[in-house]
């Protein structure tokens, strides 16, 4: 099932162009790397499938929404089936594991206790991090802490997470492990979209590339699995 369709879509931010004539399209389930170097637009182009940044041109659909047309109200449930993957956590540092998901549960209109539970204790499963709900975040190493990131991205079962950069601030083991993971996450139906700047990823786990280069997005598939 297609997920996001861009055709000839220009991406502005400040009046400048950063991306022209892009054209892409995503299907449920898919893993793909967005690479490119700083400044390249990778960023810009994830905040327009969240209506952070406006689409000025071309057409734009994401799940049922046209982002050409897509009404301010109608922004905040678009996000909730969005799960944000950022390079620096930004967990809330005063509270622990348990808390910082309960926190987005309950903004996001959850309200029985029991529902909040089991669900915080699912995704915790899902990312081998069960037995850490009471940590508070500067208890627990970078890699359990964007363990925890990836369980809040999962908490409303979105259909496309967004990982910018999230392996950044780990070493190269414990990158593997949580790219690994994103991977896995896709396999079971979630679409997910990397930017990295690790092109080692690209060999270490062959998937769909979009490259950023010159303003525009090239369609890299020769790193896909044969």
């Amino acid at each position: 099932m297609e997920l996001i369709k861009y055709s000839d879509v220009e991406v502005l931010r400040k009046e400048l162009v950063v991306l022209k004539h892009v054209n892409i399209e995503l299907h449920e389930g898919e893993f793909v790397f967005l690479i490119g170097k700083v400044g390249s637009g990778k960023s810009s182009l994830m905040k327009t499938f969240y209506a952070e940044i406006p689409v000025e041109s071309g057409e734009a659909q994401i799940f049922d929404y046209n982002l050409r047309e897509i009404r301010r109200k109608q922004i905040p449930y678009l996000r909730r089936q969005i799960g944000i993957v950022f390079q620096d956590f930004q967990l809330l540092t005063d509270r622990n594991v348990y808390d910082n998901l309960r926190f987005v549960l309950e903004a996001t209109g959850w309200k029985v206790k029991e529902d909040i539970d089991r669900r915080i204790e699912e995704v915790l499963k899902e990312v081998g991090m069960l037995n850490k709900s009471y940590k508070m975040p500067h208890e627990l190493s970078g890699g359990e802490q964007q363990r925890i990131v990836i369980a809040r991205a999962l908490l409303n079962k979105p259909k496309l997470i967004l990982a910018d950069e999230p392996t950044g601030n780990l070493d190269p083991e414990t990158a593997a492990q949580i790219v690994n993971m994103l991977r896995e996450i896709a396999e079971s139906g979630t679409t997910v979209i990397m930017a990295t700047h690790n092109l080692n990823f690209l060999e270490q786990f062959p998937a769909k590339v979009l490259r950023c280069e010159n303003k525009q997005i090239i369609s890299d598939e020769s790193h896909l699995p044969a």
